[in-house]
């Protein structure tokens, strides 16, 4: 039997970029290596416009960089939402922003980090469709590229409380282990995915790419 479900997208943004030496939200995407980009979109922006199309919201969780995010937040047609401790960690954010998805009303989050490519709209409507048609102990869905795994993934109402149920120093990746049996593989052709960009190097190599 098929899943139906309501999504709301999530956007986790709270870090610090300390290797990147500037907030990777806001970094312009595509790179603006060369005049010809004349795009103003940013990482975080393009997240949303991916998301959007997919989901009935889409959540950006900030922490202290919260006042420099909202402004593309809004614009964009996001919302904020505040992890008041971000130093906690990545996890922290991911309960910030899921807590937020059950208290609007929804049970499927499709969850993306702002520090890589965003995936393309497509690539997000083939994961929702194959979540919706997968068989309800599926909990979760992830995408694989060239046999790695990685974002947007999407949490079902099981998984969401799962992940609610850890303690905040928590890890997303052993409670996906944990549950392994009612997660599914979705193989993407989009190569961002499973692309993290955590230092000025690999932001400059995306032009050749």
């Amino acid at each position: 039997m098929s899943q139906r479900a309501s999504f709301a997208g999530v956007i986790l943004a709270a870090g610090d970029s300390s290797r990147m030496g500037t907030d990777k939200a806001l970094l312009p995407w595509p790179p603006r290596l060369n005049a010809q980009n004349l795009s103003s979109d940013t990482f975080l922006s393009a997240a949303i416009k991916s998301l959007l199309p997919s989901a009935d919201f889409v959540l950006v969780v900030a922490g202290r960089n919260e006042a420099t995010l909202a402004a593309v937040a809004y614009i964009n047609g996001a919302s904020i939402v505040v992890n008041p401790d971000p130093s906690r960690g990545q996890f922290s954010s991911l309960q910030v922003g899921l807590r937020e998805v059950l208290n609007r009303g929804r049970d499927a989050a499709i969850v993306t980090l702002v520090d890589r490519p965003p995936a393309s709209a497509a690539t997000v409507r083939k994961l929702r469709e194959g979540f919706e048609a997968a068989p309800e102990n599926i909990w979760g869905l992830v995408p694989e590229f060239s046999g790695k795994h990685g974002h947007p993934f999407i949490a079902g109402r099981d998984l969401i409380e799962r992940f609610l149920r850890e303690p905040v120093t928590g890890n997303a990746r052993e409670v996906e282990h944990r549950h392994q049996e009612h997660l599914r593989y979705l193989a993407v052709d989009d190569p961002y995915v499973a692309l993290n960009i955590n230092t000025p190097k690999d932001y400059a190599g995306l032009a050749t790419k």
